[in-house]
């Protein structure tokens, strides 16, 4: 018993790692590179958590390589994605509990990605104002973020907020898994990167770009606003000489921390709302994406009912494309063995989530998104109903717009009017 007890070495209890599962249970996801999935060990806790919280206690737990699987992206290329195991990512869960109260408080009020009681939507209402009030914007984007953070500067940060032994020494444990490539073969990692897949790697995103960035806007440049929500960083200036100079700042301020300014997406933007005065030069951007919106001059009624010119966000031409791809992942149109009440059951979930976000903005692009799934809803028509198979698509329209009549509230955006 003695032995025993000298060998927990950390102070890690058990609470903590059944705690840590049931929130990496909420946020579910696929098994790792050992295929044991989050019903398994739901259903056998002891034979999983226990060795998690033995180990983790004693200073002994290593993370097993991390699966890297490439997610496509709209542009054609891939994201790598990596899957830690359902147990390493309950062990990460641990330590993040832990640190995320320490760094929380001390974080930049601008900085709005993965944090409690903050929201993109937050974020994305912070830059409509700011666009109203500054003429000028830096849209930031930097290259391959979460693969290039450099460990040893990391490690700083983390350092710089607490002197815990035991999460120092599991997060660098983290940092230095291996990765078991699509092919099956494992690389060993690299002094750079942290997998954007991991539980704590939105957290550890968020440390090393609190010193690496909103920290030194603080110290260098306290009168422009920005918003940062991880790597999506929008800053906005008065002029375009202060946008210049402040962007080959930031250039070399992300060269001393092994980060580099994506060339091509990063780009200074004209968002006055009147797009007639321009500047005596020649404006080359004059709209930029954020969080999935599109910010550009758009006329709205005022206050009054009177249109007037403004610059604001609306749903972008990727979210929706993601939604149309979506949509056919989905394959409603295939689904004839429902009626049309179960169809709107299984889409409600979705629609919620879209109208919650992108409606509370310029409808504009929402209105286009949902086009889309009312079109993949005459597909199903013409699939569950035979007698509209060789007739005109026009009947099948009129056919849902007879059922919206008798149901108005049937499906979550006929509620908000986005009807056929």
């Amino acid at each position: 018993m003695i032995s025993l007890l000298q060998s927990r070495t950390q102070p890690i209890e058990k609470d903590a790692v059944w705690s840590a599962f049931k929130k990496v249970k909420s946020n579910g996801g696929s098994s790792g590179v050992d295929g044991v999935t989050i019903e398994m060990v739901e259903s056998n806790a002891r034979k999983y958590l226990y060795p998690v919280w033995n180990r983790l206690s004693s200073g002994s737990y290593y993370p097993q390589p991390v699966k890297q699987v490439p997610i496509p992206k709209l542009d054609g290329t891939e994201r790598l994605l990596g899957i830690p195991t359902v147990c390493d990512r309950v062990a990460q869960m641990v330590i993040r509990e832990e640190l995320e109260p320490i760094v929380e408080p001390v974080f930049h009020k601008n900085s709005f990605g993965y944090r409690p009681k903050r929201s993109a939507r937050q974020a994305v209402q912070q830059c409509k104002e700011n666009c109203m009030k500054y003429d000028w914007v830096i849209d930031l984007d930097i290259k391959g973020f979460f693969d290039n953070i450099d460990h040893g500067l990391l490690m700083k940060a983390v350092k710089y907020h607490t002197q815990e032994k035991h999460i120092l020494l599991y997060v660098e444990r983290f940092l230095k898994a291996d990765v078991q490539l699509p092919d099956g073969s494992i690389r060993k990692n690299t002094d750079k990167g942290t997998p954007q897949g991991g539980v704590i790697s939105p957290l550890l995103a968020n440390i090393f770009m609190d010193i690496v960035f909103d920290k030194w806007m603080d110290k260098n440049y306290p009168e422009n606003p920005f918003e940062r929500y991880a790597d999506d960083v929008v800053i906005h200036c008065e002029n375009f000489k202060e946008a210049l100079r402040l962007l080959e700042n930031l250039k070399r301020r992300l060269k001393q921390c092994k980060l580099e300014a994506h060339k091509e997406k990063t780009k200074i933007v004209y968002c006055k709302r009147n797009q007639k005065k321009h500047p005596p030069f020649e404006v080359k951007y004059r709209t930029f994406d954020f969080l999935g919106f599109t910010f550009k001059t758009r006329r709205a009624r005022g206050k009054w009912g009177h249109l007037q010119l403004v610059f604001t966000p609306s749903m972008s031409k990727k979210a929706i494309k993601r939604v149309g791809e979506r949509l056919r992942e989905l394959k409603i149109h295939r689904m004839v063995q429902f009626n049309i009440q179960k169809i709107a059951e299984m889409l409600a979930p979705y629609l919620r989530g879209w109208i919650n976000y992108f409606g509370h903005f310029n409808v504009t692009g929402l209105k286009r998104a949902m086009r889309l799934l009312n079109r993949r809803l005459i597909k199903w028509v013409i699939n569950k109903y035979r007698r509209y198979r060789r007739k005109p698509r026009k009947l099948a329209w009129n056919w849902l717009t007879n059922i919206y009549k008798c149901y108005p509230n049937l499906f979550v955006h006929w509620t908000y009017g986005f009807h056929p």
